[in-house]
């Protein structure tokens, strides 16, 4: 007997239940949907509708890799982040809405139709950089990635929203190269996560991201020690900047920029009300180095 769209789901939804995974209702939509070729309207709208044998087939197939606690982003190899789709592999990390906090808030002083340049250190997917371009026709934006196969993806994703024209994506050590003031705002979603604590991670980081993007050191602020002057240089006067931070990072991570010479560092808060973007601009007065 054909499972339909409404019985997949539910025991999608029990069997990643039972294998003890957290959000297993929105997992299970998600892997059927995709199985079954179906959108979040059919399964409301037509539940009835029977799957195939092979979309069936596929759908086990689905579950099972989840089972194993892989993640659904890398399953699927897409993953939704602020108002864009993106294409998503073992070699960048998963986007996550916690940093769509930075996109929000740099957005804010961000005229839409202004001709700024973005900066964005470790690209990744490009998820920070593209969905701002996505946001502001008129700006235009350079991604840096020490890894080729993450540049390879983040050139997949802006050609897959048109974004090709206003982007560059290049291989490269953070700022080496880079002029001095150069950019109306930076961005960066360095790696942060304290090399001892990588171990302790849930199994769908610590066994599927890619350890460049997540190791910080011996204390997860390897990366900010040298950002934090660089991002200041390469920033033109009265510009802004905003890095990702974990929960417990803040008061070292404001220290650093500050220590460098930036003005009105804050931090900002993500949905779950815990510290997560640390923000501030260079020095308005600044003529140069």
């Amino acid at each position: 007997m054909s499972l339909n769209l409404v019985q997949a789901w539910k025991q999608a939804r029990q069997r990643l239940e039972d294998a003890g995974l957290a959000g297993p209702v929105i997992d299970a939509r998600l892997l059927v949907e995709a199985a079954a070729g179906a959108s979040r309207v059919d399964i409301v709208s037509d539940p009835y509708r029977p799957l195939t044998d092979e979309q069936a087939k596929t759908l086990d197939e689905y579950l099972a890799r989840r089972e194993r606690r892989e993640p659904v982003s890398h399953i699927l190899g897409r993953k939704g982040f602020w108002k864009i789709m993106l294409s998503v592999t073992p070699d960048v990390l998963t986007p996550r809405p916690d940093t769509e906090t930075v996109v929000e808030y740099v957005l804010r002083d961000f005229p839409e139709h202004a001709a700024w340049s973005v900066l964005d250190l470790g690209v990744g997917s490009g998820a920070m950089l593209l969905a701002i371009l996505a946001d502001r026709p008129a700006a235009k934006g350079l991604g840096i990635d020490i890894s080729e196969d993450a540049l390879a993806v983040a050139r997949e994703n802006a050609a897959n929203l048109g974004l090709g024209g206003r982007v560059a994506l290049l291989r490269g050590d953070w700022t080496a190269g880079l002029g001095d003031s150069t950019f109306d705002l930076v961005v960066s979603n360095p790696p942060y996560i304290a090399d001892a604590v990588i171990e302790e991670l849930e199994p769908e980081v610590r066994d599927h991201e890619p350890r460049l993007a997540l190791s910080g050191g011996a204390d997860g602020l390897d990366a900010y020690r040298i950002l934090a002057p660089e991002i200041l240089r390469v920033l033109k006067p009265g510009c802004r900047f905003a890095v990702e931070i974990g929960h417990d990072q803040k008061d070292a991570v404001e220290a650093l920029f500050r220590a460098a010479g930036a003005f009105n560092v804050q931090t900002v808060l993500d949905l779950g009300n815990r510290d997560r973007v640390v923000t501030g601009l260079k020095n308005p007065l600044e003529t140069g180095h």
